[in-house]
């Protein structure tokens, strides 16, 4: 498949999500974004504006060696440890146009562990 046809499949999904999670709520967004080496996660506000984010880069040199997913994992706590900070408790998860899969699944279960809701 080439390179614009598989550009703009991801776009008509991640469109398509955020379509669906900015018609049902107010509450700010848990944004995901993946590539082949790391994670980052953003919550941003219902105007667009960032709130906070952090990326696993941060967390790989604090930690050392430690597999995808428990770096995922990590980073899920950790975003929910900001947000509490800045006084967030519930949000909405916004995978994108990613599955609810693998590293991302463990970014949101992280999140739920230390005390977010979604």
């Amino acid at each position: 498949m080439d390179n614009f046809l598989q550009n703009g499949m991801k776009t008509k999904r991640q469109t398509r999500t955020r379509k669906k999670i900015r018609n049902v709520s107010d509450r700010p967004r848990l944004t995901i974004f993946r590539s082949n080496q790391y994670c980052y996660a953003q919550i941003i506000d219902v105007n667009g504006n960032t709130i906070t984010g952090i990326s696993e880069k941060v967390l790989a040199d604090k930690n050392g060696k430690l597999s995808p997913f428990e770096r995922a994992k990590k980073l899920g706590s950790e975003i929910a440890k900001r947000a509490q900070e800045k006084k967030i408790t519930t949000l909405v998860f916004d995978k994108g146009s990613y599955a609810y899969h693998g590293r991302v699944k463990a970014i949101a279960e992280g999140a739920r562990e230390a005390g977010l809701q979604f």
